[in-house]
């Protein structure tokens, strides 16, 4: 096998990412960080329970700390995730998409 062989192989193969699955991933991380967050807090107990953590209702619509609002976080986060992870996987692979068409622009076949 030549050089240039395996590098189309690599290329074609390895470099992609698949938006989709990089989304769900992102997406239960992101939800499942919120949810966990939301959850130690109100385990953890105290007079004034994630004053912090409360700033999230502000981006979140419903999202409170309590466990009703750990499960509006999860699924809030879990969209912000995805969104987030589908978007840099797109990105990714157009890039790597247009470094293979750049790398081969010059090669004859």
């Amino acid at each position: 096998m030549k050089k240039t062989d395996e590098d189309e192989i690599i290329l074609s193969t390895v470099a992609h990412i698949h938006a989709t699955i990089l989304a769900v991933i992102c997406g239960l991380v992101g939800g499942g960080v919120i949810f966990l967050m939301t959850a130690w807090l109100l385990i953890k107990g105290g007079e004034t329970v994630g004053p912090h953590l409360r700033l999230l209702s502000q981006f979140f619509f419903g999202y409170s700390v309590s466990w009703g609002g750990s499960l509006i976080g999860f699924i809030w986060g879990f969209v912000y995730g995805a969104i987030t992870g589908w978007i840099i996987g797109t990105i990714y692979n157009r890039i790597i998409h247009l470094r293979y068409t750049f790398r081969n622009s010059g090669k004859t076949k």
